[in-house]
């Protein structure tokens, strides 16, 4: 169980598999092992796979997780740390939902770092819509048990307070204007495919289709019937997409992927 320390707190990472590096980044409340349970022993035969719980989630706990107004851009500072410090100068990233905000926003303000970016599920700005619809999910009694169950694995009685402090981080977002990343979109200059479930009930369509507009050259892929987690409704189609969006767009030189700057 490798862990890498910050000043505060450390990152917990699972990683596995050879080549070039990919990091996964889940979505919230979310760890790295349980988000992408359909994905990194798949993605491992073809590519190092890196998959962190962010701080406050998971195995990183200490310490409790917080949401201030710049989260997202926490989640994407902690993560870009973290690859620098296990020595990968570029590497793809693959995020989804609050994984896809912060990873989005690792490649606005990391271009030199960030290879390609694969994303789902994820929104440029928070509308009251999107609000409305978490603040709908505040009572846990709202959920179903088979969403409950492996989070209380993970949190206990702790499941409580953690979602609501996330509830209210929303909130406080919405305040302060809701925009995320849009502004900065036109800063993505890597190979990007933004993929979505059309029967999400958490994002609605407009916003894949925004981060698709925003990003010059970026590809989509839409599922008719997928909903929020189309990469475990649909984990044989999804993995199949994205390998080959990997493949076809990865650099052709392969130092570009050295750790520590030198070629492996």
């Amino acid at each position: 169980m490798p862990k890498f320390s910050l000043e505060d707190f450390a990152i917990h990472y699972e990683s596995e598999g050879e080549g070039a590096p990919l990091l996964f980044l889940p979505g919230a409340l979310g760890t790295g092992t349980a988000d992408f349970s359909d994905q990194l022993q798949w993605f491992s035969q073809h590519y190092q796979v890196i998959a962190p719980d962010p701080r406050g989630y998971g195995q990183s706990r200490p310490p409790e997780r917080r949401y201030p107004l710049g989260f997202y851009q926490q989640d994407a500072e902690d993560m870009a740390a973290l690859m620098k410090a296990l020595g990968y100068g570029r590497f793809g990233v693959l995020g989804w939902s609050d994984g896809a905000n912060s990873g989005t926003m690792m490649a606005i303000r990391y271009p030199e770092l960030v290879d390609t970016l694969v994303v789902w599920g994820g929104n440029s700005y928070l509308s009251s819509e999107e609000l409305h619809t978490f603040q709908s999910m505040r009572s846990l009694t709202t959920w179903s048990q088979r969403a409950i169950d492996p989070m209380r694995a993970i949190y206990g009685n702790d499941l409580e307070s953690l979602w609501e402090r996330y509830i209210v981080g929303l909130e406080g977002l919405y305040a302060a204007g809701g925009d995320l990343y849009g502004a900065d979109l036109s800063k993505v200059k890597c190979p990007t495919l933004i993929l979505h479930g059309a029967a999400d009930p958490l994002v609605p369509s407009v916003h894949p289709k925004k981060i698709h507009r925003g990003i010059v050259g970026s590809e989509f892929y839409n599922f008719p019937e997928g909903k929020h987690n189309i990469h475990k409704r649909y984990a044989e189609e999804f993995n199949r997409v994205v390998l080959a969006f990997l493949e076809r767009t990865k650099p052709s030189t392969s130092n570009l992927y050295a750790k520590n700057g030198h070629a492996r």
